[in-house]
């Protein structure tokens, strides 16, 4: 299976950061798209939210679905969905259509993703599995890191409708890439759809789950609300604050790199350790947070492990379903879309009730509560080994 391609991580890379790009890339230009569509910043908001609520339903259907089909020929259709999109976003200045464009290829977006950890784990051995997965990791990132300032520029700089332009040239080259350079992928043992619904009958699965919302509430419960930290507490300007989430960002991008390393290394010992570390930086992060040096150094470290977090979780998810590829990694874009979520939505009220400083004791208490899942899910990992002997 599309096995010794050197340009196959690349496009799978590309072709994340090209749909993530898509969901992520507006946040910058909102009040510009409420200004093009003449609405309000907060019905523009919807252009985010609405695409995240399509992500998380259909995070576990749609991989399902077209888990049995030819993967070549599934990427070039999410592709060509998530460009025929982008076109109408440049041409349409009724905001209706334009939710719709963005709302139907969103629907599509744990497909490709979903497939795309899963090609990348099966084009090498599967030692070196976790380490294929952390690159394609990186798409994710740098559409944060790279994406997000790339939109933002050209919307002030030319116009919004340029701006959407570059979500259409990033998927309008993936999708030639796609069809020039990466082979036929059939499926040569399609699984039912029974067969693969089947390990939510599994309680690992639902203890990796709980994990991988936990561990993601822990970062973006208090990343939602970073720029108000840094403003409020660390008495920040504007243009650091810009500076400090562009850093965090691409440490980030070295934290996948390194995720890959630990989780072919020892992957049990590796995630064990994991709260334990981010809950220490954040213990440092509440008591010297509103010092601008410590939170930029501690922003950085930050980055880090956020990215090896997040890597962590698909393995989580991963290594709980491995008979079901497609489905565990909707699963796992489900888990992590509730987590962000959940997070999100807890860091407001710790925000509302004692105030922004006290936001990061969120993720230390989402932390404390994904050990104790980790925990179970790895006792009930050795108790399966033990039975199967």
């Amino acid at each position: 299976m599309a096995k010794h391609n050197p340009l196959l991580l690349v496009i799978l890379t590309t072709g994340v950061f090209g749909i993530i790009n898509t969901e992520m890339g507006v946040i910058g230009i909102l009040p510009a798209l409420a200004d093009h569509y003449k609405v309000s910043v907060s019905q523009a908001g919807l252009l985010v939210s609405g695409f995240a609520l399509a992500v998380a339903v259909s995070g576990p259907t749609m991989p399902l679905l077209f888990s049995g089909m030819n993967r070549k020929k599934v990427m070039l259709l999410v592709l060509g969905v998530f460009l025929i999109g982008n076109i109408v976003s440049i041409f349409t200045t009724n905001f209706t259509i334009a939710l719709i464009a963005r709302v139907i290829p969103a629907l599509f977006h744990p497909i490709y993703c979903s497939m795309a950890f899963s090609v990348a784990a099966a084009s090498v051995s599967k030692k070196d599995a976790p380490r294929a997965v952390s690159k394609v990791f990186i798409g994710v990132s740098a559409a944060m890191v790279v994406g997000v300032p790339i939109v933002s520029f050209i919307a002030s700089a030319v116009s919004v409708e340029m701006a959407m332009a570059f979500f259409a040239l990033v998927n309008g080259v993936v999708l030639m890439a796609t069809l020039l350079f990466i082979p036929k992928m059939p499926v040569t043992e399609r699984l039912s759809y029974g067969s693969q619904i089947s390990v939510l009958k599994k309680s690992v699965t639902w203890l990796s789950i709980a994990a991988v919302i936990l561990l993601n509430s822990a970062v973006f419960g208090i990343y939602s609300y970073l720029a108000e930290y840094l403003s409020a507490v660390t008495k920040m300007s504007a243009n650091s604050i810009s500076l400090i989430l562009i850093l965090f960002g691409g440490s980030n991008m070295v934290g996948n790199v390194i995720a890959g390393k630990l989780l072919t290394k020892n992957a049990k010992k590796s995630i064990i350790t994991f709260p334990f570390t981010l809950g220490t930086l954040y213990i440092v992060f509440f008591l010297f947070g509103q010092f601008s040096i410590p939170m930029t150094i501690i922003t950085v470290i930050w980055g880090v492990l956020a990215g090896i977090g997040g890597n962590f979780n698909q393995y989580l998810m991963m290594s709980a379903t491995p008979e079901a590829p497609d489905f565990a990694n909707g699963l796992f874009l489900t888990s992590a879309n509730l987590g962000t979520t959940f997070g999100a939505a807890v860091g407001g009220v710790f925000i509302l009730e004692w105030g922004t400083r006290y936001v990061v004791w969120v993720g230390i208490l989402s932390l404390l509560l994904s050990v104790l899942a980790i925990s179970l899910r790895n006792y009930v990992v050795a108790i399966s080994k033990q039975l199967s002997r």
